[in-house]
């Protein structure tokens, strides 16, 4: 998205080697004559000077000859770790076909190769032994940086590959480009942090090669210990950070983030960013239906971090918008893991306590079907429930059969069917398939690419991606930008609300439901404007501009992949 075209002007006091090999300032051949010259860069580079869209060109023939995507996801990172304006820049051109390889899937396959790929460094590693000189790490890691943005991870539950210990800077370092990618985040102000309390993945510990710390998982009161240290490092040298949690387990997910969040603003993209694009995802399709949020019937199948945070952050904006009262909002939802329906005969051995408000009273289910375990199935809360949207985040593939989506289908005229599991073989059900068994009727997303269904009329119908990318990063650049020492449940609503405005479905219901993938950036821009707003609006933020300024400020704020104007000094600014 482009925001300006006027380069920057820097002073350096790099020269040499130690300007060539700084991924930051380096240019590779687009350094000009007169910068080579003052620089001393003459001799050190083949003499003809390239354009920015030359190099991109080299870059993107280059990363063609590398066949599988895991060697062009190490094309990439190498040059990453080279040059970024032309990182940022290669793959903002090709943003559909790049992100697959930075990022999930291809990503998942580099992080659990991490050991056997590792060549350099690319974060922060903070590991339990050395908690003694956390804060000393620390330091020497940012001094003299301005950090805006730092993602931390433990790799407990990485991109549906689970427990991968060290390799967990991996995914912390693949959210920071895409909040810079997509987001316009500033990679200098970036920090990729991962937090080593050892892992239980048995494939790690057996391997030699293994670059983390070899010993199992840290649980418990020295868990909450390390990682309640970094926070208040993080609390105590950048108060206006935005501290983003990623792929922790689903036994420290939800209480992390409760427990820190009205100290620091912190984010978790698997609870809150799931839940906001998935908010936006139904604020589209109620508005196609013209109904509320609160005239909906949910069932939510997978109860874990992604399914729980779906049904808080549809919760919170069906009383935000709608006025209900918080009791009244949690009725409308139905919970359903690997023992069924939570009901309160379930008991507190099969009930997380994090999943206590949604719990189902057992006198409305007295005379159900259940199976052989005792536990009340789909198919039995479809047919007795009636539900107008059907959310799947079990990676139970198929878990959505014929018969309980033309169950759903019987029910309501237009069914929400949202199967959002990842990856594409793990979905509930094919969209191709729920949109025959419901006659075209159904609105439907999924976590994944799918390609077009065919309409009864023979129209496409185009299938949403209800990625969180369309919003996670928009969600943190305004809290970033608002500098607000909070990310409150109104400021993702806000922004959830300003992404569903944008859906294609609204002008025409048979097209998608959420923008093209392609458009995130222009996308996540608005987000962040609504967010700023709303931080501003609510007395959350720690600027003093006013809601008018607020996108001009943002289009100031926005770091873009170009190479600025190099001026040698000996006292460089920078």
């Amino acid at each position: 998205m482009k925001m300006s075209t006027k380069p920057s002007q820097f002073r350096l006091a790099l020269r040499g080697s130690s300007l060539l090999t700084s991924a930051r300032w380096n240019k590779g051949t687009a350094f000009t004559i007169e910068e080579r010259k003052a620089f001393g860069l003459t001799g050190r580079l083949p003499s003809r000077v390239n354009s920015l869209d030359e190099q991109c060109e080299r870059a993107w023939d280059q990363l063609q000859a590398r066949e599988t995507p895991i060697r062009k996801n190490s094309f990439l990172q190498s040059l990453k770790d080279q040059n970024w304006v032309l990182y940022y820049s290669l793959i903002s051109r090709h943003l559909t076909e790049l992100v697959p390889i930075i990022y999930t899937p291809t990503e998942a396959e580099a992080i659990s190769n991490y050991s056997h790929l590792f060549r350099r460094s690319e974060g922060l590693y903070l590991t339990f032994p050395d908690q003694d000189t956390m804060e000393e790490d620390f330091l020497e890691q940012t001094r003299g940086k301005d950090i805006d943005l730092i993602v931390c991870s433990d790799a407990e539950a990485i991109l549906g590959i689970g427990d991968q210990g060290v390799g967990g800077i991996g995914i912390s370092a693949a959210k920071s480009v895409i909040y810079t990618l997509i987001g316009g985040m500033n990679p200098g102000k970036c920090l990729a942090v991962t937090l080593d309390v050892g892992t239980n993945n048995p494939d790690l510990l057996n391997d030699h090669l293994y670059v983390g710390w070899p010993n199992k998982r840290i649980r418990g009161e020295d868990y909450d210990r390390f990682v309640d240290k970094f926070v208040q490092l993080v609390r105590k040298h950048y108060p206006h950070s935005l501290l983003h949690f990623e792929d922790f387990g689903v036994t420290n997910a939800h209480r992390l983030l409760q427990r820190y969040r009205d100290e620091h603003a912190c984010f978790n993209d698997d609870i809150q960013g799931t839940g906001a694009v998935t908010l936006s995802c139904i604020m589209s399709a109620v508005g196609v239906t013209k109904t509320k949020l609160s005239e909906q019937r949910y069932i939510i199948y997978g109860a874990g971090s992604a399914g729980l945070g779906i049904a808080q952050q549809l919760r919170d904006a069906i009383i935000s918008i709608d006025g209900l009262s918080k009791y009244e909002a949690n009725s409308k939802f139905y919970l359903i893991d690997k023992y069924g329906l939570i009901k309160a005969s379930l008991g507190p051995d099969k009930i997380r306590e994090d999943l206590s408000e949604f719990v189902r009273p057992d006198d409305e289910w007295d005379d159900a079907k259940v199976d052989g375990d005792g536990h009340v199935g789909l198919l039995e809360v479809v047919k007795r429930m009636h539900p107008t949207v059907l959310i799947g985040c079990s990676t139970h593939a198929g878990g959505f059969t014929e018969e309980v989506v033309r169950a759903m289908a019987e029910g309501c005229d237009r069914p929400i069917i949202l199967p959002l599991s990842n990856p594409s073989k793990l979905v509930e059900v094919d969209p191709a398939d729920a949109n025959k068994w419901t006659n075209g009727k159904a609105l439907l997303a999924t976590g994944s690419p799918f390609p077009p269904a065919k309409m009864p009329n023979g129209k496409d119908y185009i299938i949403a991606e209800c990625n969180n990318a369309l919003i996670y990063p928009g969600l943190g650049f305004g809290a970033m930008i608002s500098q607000s020492r909070r990310m409150t449940d109104t400021m993702i609503i806000a922004g959830a609300q300003r992404l569903a405005a944008l859906s294609p479905a609204l002008k025409d219901p048979d097209d998608a439901l959420l923008p093209d993938f392609a458009h995130a950036p222009r996308v996540n821009f608005e987000v962040a404007v609504a967010v700023a707003e709303q931080a501003i609006d609510e007395g959350s933020a720690g600027v003093t501009w006013s809601k008018e300024e607020v996108r001009e400020k943002a289009k100031e704020k926005i770091w873009e992949p170009v190479y600025g104007e190099y001026v040698y000094n000996e006292q460089g600014e920078t």
